[in-house]
């Protein structure tokens, strides 16, 4: 087994809970999602026009927070919040 695929499989392993714990309530991530994929994350979010790409700001366990067209609103709305935001990949 390759270092590779044994920190795929550890990181694999690791449960939302886990990944809130990790956190602390103060880590969050942003991530591009396609408009057509808002109301899964969003229910009550108003019907947006398909095609657009949009960011989502989200707690260290994955919990939604905020959806907005920018990258640098989704920064700026986890630093407000006392949030360090980190690169996932």
């Amino acid at each position: 087994m390759t270092h590779d695929t044994e920190h795929q499989i550890a990181a694999e392993a690791i449960t939302p809970e886990a990944l809130a714990i990790l956190g602390g309530g103060e880590i969050a991530y942003v991530r591009t999602i396609r408009s057509e994929d808002v109301q899964a994350l969003f229910p009550q979010a108003p019907q947006i026009a398909p095609g657009m790409t949009l960011f989502t700001l989200h707690a260290a366990d994955g919990t939604p927070i905020m959806l907005t067209d920018s990258r640098e609103a989704a920064l700026a709305n986890a630093v407000q919040h006392q949030l360090v935001p980190v690169s996932v990949h």
